[in-house]
């Protein structure tokens, strides 16, 4: 139609009714913030089991009930904004408004939030505002004919590592560009909050490489800062947090309004005994000051493996631990290799202390709940494009006669303890021992008693264990349960009672059976559940 007198051109009336009929209305409001939060970090392109591209559909319907079911409150969406490359794991982005086409369409993905909102989990968007894809037909680079358009001219707008174009954060379009884009996601898409991709490369000009970090403030200090993008950063979160105060933002360092930041060095250190040492080798008092080691107050998101490990290249810890055995040795029809007990009884072991020790959150990326069997490559050149590995086997869980569902099951009821516990939101845990010879952790916190002996073959009678707390103790989470896939060496049934004699700086202590590679919470019978 043309409008009468003018050469507007008007949408006919019916394509403006079959425009809003396809437009997907909000349904659920916005969960509330959580007060521990326990992330799903999820891929949408790889969460079938088939070797192919999933989409925003088969998510919301086979995905999302998974995650509910495990007892997570938030998904990390990775791979979102638009990518031409997809073998990039969705951090080279090519059109920073749009949602990835492959997996569907926009209303298909709002969809898929709100019904995960409707769940009451919320959803966080993994943005990449470090850099930008070098595609100057369809991305940003080269947009107005120069290369300064939105990027630093020359060698700085470019990263060596990563082959991309970096951001000139003091230009004013540049940062109404970000922020305007931070903005879109959260009103047009309603996800809660953003995991900012590639911080440390942000912070500093040497972009972290070849840089080693120690914690210390003068690292955050000095002309090697970008005060352009740590100014940007703080924007960016002034602006989340005063239109949605409830958002969360997460980076890989802290400061800068980010509600958390990630404990990078957990995971490091549990490949590292892996790798290096032998079990018994293991030192109790340097994994608990990994553990332990943050600044009082900032608050953050442990995690014992993500996405990172599970790449082409490198391994998870289920590989790590069991290898080439998880192909042939993982039926419940067949005994226990020593291979295969000792992967399982760790896995969950590893898990436990991560999530109880490391941090004020929680992360696991999909599929590593039940020590997915498979590294992850996507589809490219060298692989001959091939989507075999591009894909999580969620089937396995479902399996009866694989060992796979008793690791879904610790992971599971570890989440739903900690919902019903909240140990996450507690302070931080006291632990009153670390004893190297006898390969035994103990803490507390949030009322629980946790007990961990690392140990390959020494089990111990009649414990002494400190804690604050008089009265009955009763287990609430024990690794060695059947269904975890344990040997069931614990009588569930038994009373343990604390007394009032001191041990490990505690006012009472409690005399405890604990076999070897086996992980205890108790809690006090005397305390509300």
């Amino acid at each position: 139609q043309q409008a009468h007198g003018s050469n507007t051109l008007l949408c006919p009336p019916c394509a403006l009714q079959d425009m809003d009929a396809l437009t997907y209305m909000f349904k659920h409001s916005r969960p509330k913030k959580p007060r521990s939060l326990r992330i799903y970090e999820s891929h949408v392109g790889i969460s079938s089991h088939e070797g192919k591209i999933a989409s925003y559909k088969h998510f919301t319907s086979s995905v999302l009930p998974r995650i509910k079911d495990l007892g997570y409150n938030c998904i990390q969406l990775m791979a979102i904004m638009e990518h031409a490359f997809y073998a990039s794991f969705g951090y080279q982005i090519t059109s920073f408004f749009a949602a990835s086409s492959r997996y569907g369409t926009p209303e298909e993905l709002k969809e898929l939030v709100d019904t995960a909102h409707s769940m009451g989990i919320i959803v966080l968007l993994d943005v990449v505002h470090s850099h930008a894809s070098k595609n100057s037909e369809d991305g940003l680079n080269i947009f107005d004919g120069t290369d300064s358009c939105y990027f630093h001219s020359g060698p700085r707008g470019t990263h060596e590592l990563w082959d991309s174009r970096l951001f000139n954060y003091s230009s004013w379009e540049v940062l109404r560009f970000l922020l305007s884009n931070i903005r879109w996601w959260l009103e047009e898409y309603c996800f809660d909050g953003f995991r900012f991709d590639g911080v440390t490369s942000m912070l500093y000009h040497h972009h972290g490489m070849g840089q080693g970090f120690s914690g210390d403030y003068n690292e955050y200090f000095g002309l090697q800062v970008d005060e352009d993008a740590l100014v940007y950063l703080m924007l960016a979160n002034h602006l989340i947090h005063t239109l949605y105060p409830n958002s969360i933002t997460i980076a890989e360092d802290g400061g800068g309004g980010f509600d958390y930041r990630l404990a990078m060095a957990i995971p490091d250190k549990w490949i590292q005994l892996l790798k290096e040492f032998k079990d018994e080798d293991w030192n109790m008092g340097n994994i608990v000051y990994t553990l332990t080691n943050r600044r009082y107050l900032e608050k953050c998101i442990a995690y014992a493996e993500s996405h990172d490990q599970a790449l082409v290249g490198d391994k998870t810890l289920a590989f790590w631990l069991m290898d080439a055995e998880m192909y042939t040795n993982m039926s419940v029809l067949a005994p226990f290799t020593p291979v295969i007990d000792r992967g399982i009884q760790l896995h969950k072991m590893i898990r436990l202390i991560t999530h109880a020790l490391g941090g004020e959150g929680y992360l696991n990326f999909m599929g590593n709940e039940f020590g997915h069997p498979e590294w992850l490559d996507f589809p490219r050149k060298g692989n001959n494009e091939n989507y075999h590995y591009a894909r999580r086997q969620f089937n396995l869980t479902d399996d009866d006669l694989l060992r796979y569902k008793f690791l879904n099951n610790f992971d599971r009821d570890m989440s739903r303890l900690e919902e019903r516990c909240g140990w996450l939101s507690a302070p931080q845990a006291y632990v009153s021992e670390k004893h190297e010879d006898n390969k035994i952790i103990t803490f507390e916190r949030a009322g629980l008693l946790f007990i961990f002996n690392f140990h390959p073959s020494k089990s111990y009678t009649d414990y002494q264990v400190g804690t604050a707390l008089p009265g009955k103790f009763k287990i609430v989470l024990d690794s060695d349960a059947p269904e975890y896939g344990g040997h069931q060496r614990l009588d569930h049934n038994t009373d343990f009672f604390s007394e009032a004699f001191e041990h490990n700086g505690r006012p009472y202590s409690l005399l405890v059976y604990i076999p070897s590679r086996v992980a205890l919470i108790l809690q006090n019978a005397d305390l509300p559940n």
